[in-house]
């Protein structure tokens, strides 16, 4: 489960920037878009037993 924890944390740290980004930018949709990935993300953490 390595391999899967590792791109968990990838995929959430770009998702963390992208975000950032989008706010930055004041783009309220793409802050929403990455906002919703950010929490499927940690869902999908949580249901697999890894901790963030």
């Amino acid at each position: 489960m390595g391999e899967f924890t590792t791109t968990i944390g990838h995929r959430l740290d770009q998702a963390y920037k992208n975000l950032q980004e989008a706010r930055s930018a004041g783009d309220d949709y793409l802050a929403d878009t990455f906002t919703a990935e950010i929490e499927d993300l940690r869902r999908l953490a949580t249901d697999n037993g890894i901790s963030l």
